[in-house]
């Protein structure tokens, strides 16, 4: 049976919750069947994700659906690229200082599973979604380089995927700021999807 990963990250900055972990939580309500399934929360801080993902990846599994938040995303977003440059700072969203995910790593990875066939298919399934060509300079985009990187160097057969989603509708009531979102509910259907579009893939190559 095909094995699967998916991982949410925990809250950070002003944020009770985060709208990859609601998501996560709605996706196990209803597990597919299709595939061997397990779930991880990740903490927001980069040696840590990093040490945990080394751990996690050994099991080698077939694909690994990494989730996090994007607050002014109206749709689900499909990474493309993930580039060997991380913030510094001790802030997310505040650095001006960078450097590299990995040292000696190839200035980018791009994503191994067809996203723009996995876009559409979200698309006619009623679910806005996109391909997105930039991860930014965080822990969203080091989490998907990393994971291909740990692929390359111990050569596993894992393909990774980074999937960024609206704030959930909670996190919106709590703000004072009108700003996008997408029910947790659809965000777990579009999860649901994907797995088994992955599943599918591994007989029948989408492209």
């Amino acid at each position: 049976m095909v094995r699967i990963l998916l991982t949410a990250f925990d809250k950070y900055d002003c944020w009770t919750t985060n709208a990859s972990w609601l998501a996560l939580i709605e996706f196990t309500r209803n597990l597919p069947t299709v595939a061997e399934v397990t779930t991880r929360l990740y903490p927001v801080e980069l040696n840590e994700m990093k040490e945990k993902l080394v751990n996690d990846l050994k099991a080698n599994y077939d694909f690994v659906f990494h989730i996090g938040q994007a607050p002014k995303s109206s749709c689900i977003q499909l990474e493309e690229i993930a580039i060997n440059v991380v913030s510094s700072g001790k802030t997310i969203e505040h650095s001006d200082a960078v450097g590299q995910v990995c040292s000696g790593g190839p200035d980018a990875y791009r994503c191994e599973l067809v996203v723009q066939a996995y876009a559409q298919a979200l698309r006619k399934a009623g679910i806005p979604a996109q391909v997105s060509f930039h991860a930014g300079t965080f822990l969203c985009n080091a989490m998907l380089y990393w994971s291909c990187r740990l692929a390359d160097v111990l050569e596993l057969s894992t393909k990774s995927m980074f999937i960024h989603v609206p704030l959930a509708t909670s996190q919106v009531l709590e703000l004072d700021e009108p700003l996008p979102f997408m029910a947790s509910s659809m965000v777990g259907e579009a999860l649901t999807l994907l797995v088994k579009l992955a599943v599918h893939e591994v007989s029948q190559p989408l492209g």
